[in-house]
């Protein structure tokens, strides 16, 4: 007879129940989990979450999903990260999200947009509904640079795939009371939280818009915004 016991297995079951002690209670998981969960929403990334905790990212990503049963002192440094200690790699998406608007209501749809920039049509789309809050300063550039280009410029429709596609995005921006380019601030445009004094009007543009291949380095593997 051993002192935590004896007998097969009850080594393995002391120590498990000694870890199950220590680990951080359902209180702390929770509060550490929506912590992260608001860093990531202000910008944050589970790497840079963990770089300023002095934690592995595996470590945050674990609390964060629930998979990983925290130690209280994971919690408790998780908690003390704030936002300006952050690094900041990602922008607010304000300013994206109404460039990529405003393209809609001249007919260029997230899928024509997608392939001008090299990025997925979801990532374009989740950018588009509002649903990504953030976005990386590349793709940003990305779809500034494009919006330079196609704002005053209509989708072209050379085929009934084309036209089709225009349409369909027009009714989109209609729909969402999209503003128009014409309309917007460009001197606000990327302030956090601005929004437009108007809301849908109609736009024929300037001209048609031209295609625009990316370069080759974003065709590859370049699926988030």
């Amino acid at each position: 007879m051993t002192a935590n016991g004896g007998g097969p297995g009850c080594g393995e079951a002391w120590e498990h129940a000694r870890r199950q002690a220590q680990a951080a209670s359902p209180g702390q998981r929770e509060a550490a989990r929506d912590h992260v969960a608001q860093l990531r929403h202000d910008g944050g990334t589970y790497r840079s979450i963990a770089a300023a905790a002095a934690l592995s990212p595996a470590a945050v990503y674990g609390l964060a999903s629930g998979r990983r049963r925290a130690q209280p002192a994971t919690a408790a440094v998780v908690l003390t990260v704030t936002t300006p200690a952050l690094p900041q790699a990602r922008l607010d998406a304000g300013g994206t999200r109404l460039r990529l608007r405003a393209l809609h209501v001249m007919g260029h749809g997230s899928a024509r947009i997608a392939r001008a920039v090299g990025v997925h049509p979801v990532t374009i789309r989740k950018l588009v509904r509002g649903d990504a809050p953030t976005v990386s300063q590349q793709l940003r550039d990305a779809i500034a640079d494009l919006y330079d280009t196609w704002w005053d410029k209509r989708a072209p429709a050379r085929t009934r795939f084309e036209r089709a596609a225009a349409t369909a995005a027009r009714k989109r921006a209609i729909t969402g009371n999209w503003c128009a380019a014409a309309a917007l601030d460009d001197d606000r445009l990327d302030t956090p939280g601005y929004r437009p004094r108007y809301g849908w009007k109609p736009a024929t543009g300037t001209g048609v818009a031209p295609d625009i291949q990316p370069p080759a380095r974003h065709q590859r593997g370049r699926k988030g915004a």
